[in-house]
């Protein structure tokens, strides 16, 4: 699969899914503020790793988390239904923590000027 055409699959997957998680999917544990910030489709089309940022507190996010682990099946129906493919991909869902990093290495950095 050439690169164009991936790269324009795990940008049509983003978008789709984010549309889901925010519209169709009613789990009342999701409670923290979900934004999907990257998807990685395999070469074969067999698997989706799905980033997603959460901003809440721990425990909102953990219950976040499981909860959009647990609708996958359905998210990869969704978008089944929306994106026609020979074969739609299994949803996987991960943590996406680079925004709490970034944050993280902000405030030492701003530590170190201040002691200068």
């Amino acid at each position: 699969m050439s690169k164009y055409r991936s790269s324009r699959i795990n940008e049509e997957m983003r978008k789709e899914i984010s549309n889901i998680i925010r519209n169709d999917v009613k789990d009342p544990r999701i409670t923290a503020m979900v934004s999907v910030t990257k998807v990685d489709v395999t070469k074969d089309l067999s698997y989706a790793k799905v980033f997603v940022s959460l901003y809440g507190d721990n425990k909102s996010k953990e219950e976040t988390l499981e909860a959009l682990k647990s609708s996958a099946g359905f998210i990869r129906r969704e978008v089944g239904h929306k994106i026609r493919l020979r074969n739609t991909p299994e949803i996987l869902i991960e943590l996406d923590d680079t925004i709490e990093h970034g944050m993280h290495i902000d405030e030492l950095l701003r530590k170190i000027k201040e002691q200068k």
